[in-house]
């Protein structure tokens, strides 16, 4: 994997580089927004770490720029910790938000997620019709059924459900759940994976108290069950 850090505190994009390349990624890394738009556009990067003040252009305008070519997750790091500079970050493109200072473990842990979500995303199926037993989704157009019967899903419950259908008999702990399907946005909240799985049942199973296919492996996670 490679990755691009663009700051212009040489002594932090330091720091990150060595941190990120003893995880095993490649890293590039610039000092202004400019330099990140240049070498964005040269592509091969599988995630962009962006600071938001920087000479010659901002990581905001930056980050639009890259937008226009380019979908590579891109994360913000920046010194403001209002909601309003962060909305901003998110609609001019941005994936996640980091605020200085930061635990550089919580950066890799957030590089992980966007990593790992990017692939989902980038995962193209042949056939976007999936199912077990009763319950069927269809990807393409994030709609499913039970017993042919439409059921309305909410993002997370589809990306949930989804992720169990391409994965069956696969076990996941609701850490692994959370760095997956929410990207650490609930981090250590294991109880909106419990509700979200509760909500699966309750939609699409025939017997939510005793379900058929979405399983608990006691003491370890949730899983489908593979036929």
């Amino acid at each position: 994997m490679k990755i691009l850090v663009v700051d212009d505190e040489r002594v932090l994009v330091k720091g990150i580089k060595f941190n990120l390349e003893s995880e095993g990624y490649q890293v590039e890394v610039g000092y202004d927004g400019e330099t990140a738009v240049d070498l964005a556009r040269s592509g091969g990067f599988d995630l962009i770490i962006l600071d938001l003040m920087m000479p010659k252009i901002d990581g905001l305008q930056a980050c639009m720029r890259i937008r226009e070519f380019s979908n590579v997750p891109i994360i913000m790091l920046t010194a403001r910790s209002e909601d309003a500079d962060k909305i901003i970050g998110f609609e001019c493109g941005a994936d996640d938000y980091i605020t200085k200072p930061f635990n550089i473990l919580e950066l890799k842990a957030r590089v992980r997620a966007l990593l790992r979500r990017a692939g989902m995303a980038n995962q193209k199926e042949k056939n976007s019709r999936l199912s077990v037993g009763h319950i069927s989704l269809d990807a393409d157009s994030r709609t499913a059924k039970k017993d042919g019967q439409s059921v309305d899903l909410t993002a997370k419950e589809f990306d949930l459900m989804e992720l169990f259908l391409r994965n069956p008999g696969r076990v996941y702990s609701r850490e692994n759940l959370l760095n997956v399907v929410w990207g650490y946005e609930y981090a250590g909240d294991y109880r909106t994976v419990d509700v979200h799985v509760r909500r699966l049942r309750e939609k699409l199973e025939l017997d939510p108290a005793n379900p058929e296919y979405i399983l608990t492996k006691w003491g370890v996670g949730y899983y489908l069950k593979s036929v």
